[in-house]
């Protein structure tokens, strides 16, 4: 077994189906005779299928450094992960043992089983879901990253693929003594860190954009087709969005600059979040929305950045930074807010190598037994200090304000009064950092007395304020004087003559005015700052996109 997680979840990872339930599956598959030693599914095909084992049974292997054998599969066994439903290319090799008999069932018709039969659904999310966490916590895996602690592109790399949920395997050039051999068996050198090896190829320095081809986890954009409803952002309120508007029927596509979860995919624990008294982590709670969007037929894509909204005609226009565009129906805005950049020297430098945006697991490595800072005064923040002062021996939360009380959940706030290890500073700012090629020294500032400190800090967590991300939208949709969506009621007759408001009615609830164009979650003008509310504003504007939907084609022809 790769590692515990396959023992300890042995039954739900691995559940055998009764023959009621194989005969409900036997409309939606093919029957395969299989031979002993047949290759059914090698590592990164592109044939997207599960398979049922009627007879015989099927070895499943994951290549890497060591080739790891998982549980043999006989009757009644099923093979697949999350690769399988989403139309992407698997991690593991499919081969028969003893001969037999599978029943073959493409990703098209398993979307049609998990979205009308209830009982199945629930078995095979369950184990597609337990099996990429499988992956995910493999000892080793066929996809290796190597990087370098003093690269931020590194870390950004690294992140992209943890929130992804993508396998891999991570090596440190300067201190894992067997990158320097899987780089030179690669045809590449230092100078190529950070570096993507697998599958018998290699990829230097990539963007985002390039990482994502590289592994195929998007699937194709046909220009010509219409959708429904194009999300933009897979935050909480965009997740909510493509959810309820899949599950209803709509045909959905959705694109986010990173990954799903938006800002609060990085949060280590919300504790606040109905539902969830024990709390989940924002990366659960994205993953699991993504899966769930998924089953109804969203289809996803991740380091797609949208450039421009094109509303000069109907259906909508979006351009994506790589030229490619999406048209849609309707479209709702979900682009989020970003922690907005101190004014200060050298900040670009030391970004990923010193300074952070989130405080996920692999920062929270990075900084184990040390004294780190946390600026802002929000409930990331506070959830960033409080996650952080398990490992770290000081946590700082700096503020200009002269409390927490005003922006951050009360809950929060008990936590760091009552944390030993953690020191609150009013009133203060950062005003310096210093060092080489990561940062080593931080200087700060106290408002009221001037007074400066200036101590060997390797570590700041920057989660101040907001700055929404749309830059894109131009002039398409009316903003407010800070950038963000205005939407519904807030939009004045004036401003809606500007816009030359088409239409006999008011806009509705975060419709903005372009009709047809929504705004949820932490980019609307006004909107609470919340999980909840986030998905709150998602799962409602469903109801509306609906409306439009049978609106506008008499409007605009």
């Amino acid at each position: 077994m790769p590692n515990e997680l396959y023992e300890k979840r042995a039954e739900q990872m691995f559940p055998k189906l009764t023959k009621a339930q194989i005969a409900r599956l036997e409309p939606h598959g093919v029957h395969l005779p299989t031979v002993a030693g047949q290759v059914l599914i090698e590592p990164g095909a592109h044939e997207h299928k599960m398979m049922v084992v009627l007879a015989g049974s099927l070895k499943i292997t994951i290549p890497g450094f060591d080739e790891q054998v998982i549980k043999p599969l006989g009757p009644g066994d099923f093979a697949g992960e999350m690769s399988t439903l989403r139309g992407t290319p698997g991690f593991a090799r499919v081969e028969v043992g003893e001969p037999g008999e599978v029943l073959v069932i493409t990703d098209s018709d398993l979307r049609v089983v998990v979205q009308t039969d209830a009982e199945l659904s629930e078995i095979f999310m369950r184990a597609f879901i337990l099996r990429r966490m499988g992956l995910i916590s493999a000892p080793n895996t066929e996809m290796t990253l190597i990087g370098s602690r003093y690269c931020g592109h590194t870390l950004m790399l690294r992140e992209f693929l943890a929130r992804n949920a993508h396998p891999h395997f991570y090596l440190d050039a300067d201190l894992d003594q067997e990158a320097a051999g899987l780089l030179e068996r690669a045809g590449l050198t230092a100078a190529d860190v950070p570096a993507v090896i697998g599958r018998g190829r290699a990829l230097s320095h990539a963007s985002l954009r390039q990482l994502a081809e590289f592994l195929e986890l998007n699937p194709e954009i046909d220009p010509d087709i219409i959708h429904d409803v194009l999300v933009v952002g897979a935050g909480p309120a965009g997740l909510a969005g493509a959810v309820y508007a899949a599950s209803e029927g709509l045909d959905v596509r959705v694109i986010d600059s990173f990954a799903p979860g938006g800002q609060a995919g990085t949060s280590s624990r919300i504790e606040n979040y109905l539902g969830f008294p024990t709390g989940i982590t924002g990366q659960a709670l994205a993953g699991r929305a993504l899966v769930q969007s998924q089953k109804f037929g969203a289809r996803f894509h991740v380091a797609c950045d949208a450039v421009a909204l094109h509303c000069d005609k109907w259906p909508y226009r979006v351009e994506m930074a790589d030229g490619r565009i999406v048209q849609a129906r309707t479209v709702l805005i979900a682009t989020g807010a970003q922690y907005r950049k101190p004014e200060l020297p050298n900040l670009d430098k030391y970004t990923g190598v010193g300074l952070y945006y989130a405080a996920t697991h692999l920062e929270g490595r990075l900084c184990q037994n040390e004294e780190i800072i946390v600026v802002g005064g929000g409930n990331s923040a506070g959830q960033a200090a409080v996650f952080l002062a398990g490992n770290c021996r000081q946590v700082r939360i700096m503020v200009r304000s002269d409390g927490l009380a005003e922006t951050m959940s009360h809950y929060l706030i008990r936590r760091i009064q009552e944390a030993p290890n953690i020191t609150l500073h009013t009133r203060t700012q950062i005003s310096c950092l210093e060092g080489a090629d990561e940062l080593e020294h931080v200087t700060w500032t106290d408002a009221r007395t001037g007074e400066r400190e200036r101590r060997p800090i390797r570590h700041v967590f920057l989660m101040t304020g907001a700055a929404p991300n749309t830059e894109w939208l131009k002039d398409c949709v009316n903003l407010d004087e800070k950038g963000f969506v205005r939407t519904g009621a807030d939009l004045s007759k004036d401003e809606l003559t500007a816009a030359r408001w088409p239409m006999p009615r008011a806009p509705y609830i975060m419709e903005t005015s372009l009709p047809g164009v929504f705004a949820v979650g932490d980019v609307r003008s006004g909107s609470v700052k919340r999980v909840a509310s986030g998905v709150g504003e998602g799962s409602i504007c469903v109801q509306f996109v609906h409306r439009v939907l049978r609106e506008l084609p008499a409007v605009f022809g």
